[in-house]
């Protein structure tokens, strides 16, 4: 028994923790294409049955199949001529398991993902409860809600009423292998082939239990088929496509780098997906170290996608990206990102301490950090919390407002200093105000270093040394912002008088 329980845990334990690894590591490409319900369901209610379930199925079937055995024997020895009835009998449980198996396993697939669905909308409904609330539409989510409710315990139903059919069937094949073996043991006796009454009685009685252990093991044997149907699923995730190696032996990049901020693009091209269009087409562009770069263009232009090619969250079907020389898809992905730092659109905060989601690996002294706070502006906030760096951030910093987040991420920025910097919109959910102490410490503070910028407020690159225009995932315009607002025809010139005439209406 005890070996059996630390080998059922020991191989959940293999199954759940190559799958969390591997759900860590997919590429963005995943997580765009798979719902949320999809891998909760596979991380609960599948690592359940296989913690669980599985376990006691697989030792109640172990313990069923040795008593049939056993009766089997038992019936054999005191009486052989139950054995010809036996042979046919099991023929007929065998049929019905063909027949049952099948059906009940894809009655449990259809009952797994009919299940993602239910989590995938609770969750889209708690993160977007405020909008439904302020639209009334509490009513109707309730409906979609219940809809899928519904669904769920239809296939339930299903499944129940399909034990059920397998049940009446193993039944009447239990009550044949009782009567079959009363009435042999009864001629048995008086054909004078059991010479013991007492052995006919044995006989009788052991042919009442094996009814229903008989059924229990062939019900066990369906269990446990169904059962597989987790392990199967859980196996996909196994044998997921992971983004490229954490660390490469022997491709490590200078320990300094990047030490310049040197960025090429060489007719750089990529997509998100294999079968979808290109997002950024043909990219070629040089930038020299120190560069303050305006990244602009339409919605679906490539902006944010060319962020994530300088990233690796999505890989070159063609040419390459150079930082310092180093071309960043021969390295590992830990060089890579460890070393270029982004402030994203929107801060990501993690729950625990200031201090933990300022430095999460410790790699800095507390007057450092403080001296960071400084520079983002957040010193005499921190300082006038009850536990300073110790204070508590909740899941995705609900307890502090849009504004001091990014100067959180402005603030992280500070603390690593590295000499290739990413902002992806950064201030366009926040105040002018919160956006002029960034801007203004971004200048003084990032002297320096190379700055890639997509801008959503365009006054704000307007003193950049060059303004990259793209549409369509190419670029259209890369020039300084002087010498294309003085071509009237430019895209760059139509976007700056677009945002003044928004501006005065």
């Amino acid at each position: 028994m005890i070996s059996f329980v630390f080998g059922t845990l020991r191989a959940s334990k293999y199954l759940h923790e190559p799958v969390l690894l591997n759900i860590l590591k997919s590429p963005m490409s995943f997580f765009d294409t798979t719902p949320l319900g999809r891998i909760l369901n596979r991380l609960s209610k599948d690592i359940e049955v296989i913690d669980l379930k599985f376990p006691t199925v697989l030792k109640t079937f172990i313990h069923y199949i040795s008593q049939v055995v056993f009766v089997l024997v038992i019936n054999t020895f005191t009486n052989p001529v139950f054995l010809i009835v036996m042979i046919p009998l099991t023929l007929i449980y065998i049929y019905a398991l063909k027949y049952h198996i099948p059906t009940s396993r894809q009655l449990r697939r259809l009952e797994s993902n009919s299940r993602s669905p239910i989590y995938s909308f609770f969750s889209e409904t708690i993160q977007g409860v405020h909008v439904i609330r302020a639209y009334d539409k509490t009513n109707d989510f309730f409906k979609v809600m219940a809809d899928r409710i519904n669904n769920f315990i239809q296939i339930q139903y299903m499944i129940t009423l399909s034990q059920r059919w397998l049940a009446v069937r193993l039944d009447v094949v239990g009550n044949f292998v009782v009567l079959f073996a009363a009435v042999f043991s009864v001629l048995a006796n008086y054909w004078g082939w059991i010479s013991s009454p007492g052995l006919v009685g044995l006989s009788v009685s052991y042919a009442l239990t094996i009814t229903e252990v008989l059924n229990m093991a062939v019900r066990q044997i369906s269990l446990l088929e169904t059962s597989i149907v987790s392990v199967e699923r859980l196996k996909e995730y196994v044998e997921l496509k992971t983004e490229a190696s954490w660390k490469i032996e022997g491709k490590e990049p200078p320990k300094e780098w990047p030490n310049q901020g040197k960025i090429q693009f060489v007719n750089y091209s990529t997509r998100y997906r294999p079968g979808l269009d290109l997002v950024v087409k043909n990219i070629n562009a040089n930038i020299l170290p120190g560069e303050k770069i305006g990244i602009v263009g339409r919605t679906g232009a490539g902006k944010s996608s060319l962020t994530l090619a300088l990233f690796r969250m999505v890989e070159a079907v063609e040419g390459q990206i150079c930082i310092d020389g180093v071309v960043v898809a021969e390295i590992g992905l830990h060089d890579l990102r460890s070393n270029v730092t982004i402030i994203p659109q929107d801060p990501v905060l993690f729950s625990g301490s200031m201090r933990f989601n300022l430095d999460p690996f410790n790699k800095y002294t507390d007057d450092a950090i403080w001296n960071a706070l400084e520079l983002a502006h957040l010193k005499n906030f921190v300082s006038s919390l009850p536990d300073g760096l110790e204070h508590k951030i909740t899941e995705g910093g609900e307890n502090i407002s849009v504004g001091q987040r990014q100067l959180v991420c402005l603030a992280r920025a500070l603390l690593r200093r590295s000499k290739v910097l990413v902002l992806d919109e950064a201030t366009a959910a926040i105040d002018l105000e919160t956006d002029a102490l960034i801007q203004e410490t971004i200048r003084n503070e990032f002297k320096g270093s190379t700055i890639l910028t997509i801008a959503h407020r365009l006054d704000t690159i307007l003193d950049y040394n060059k303004i990259m225009v793209l549409d369509k995932g190419e670029i259209k315009e890369f020039d300084s912002p002087s010498n294309l607002l003085a071509k009237h025809d430019s895209l760059f010139y139509s976007m700056v008088e677009d945002t003044k005439s928004h501006q005065k209406s």
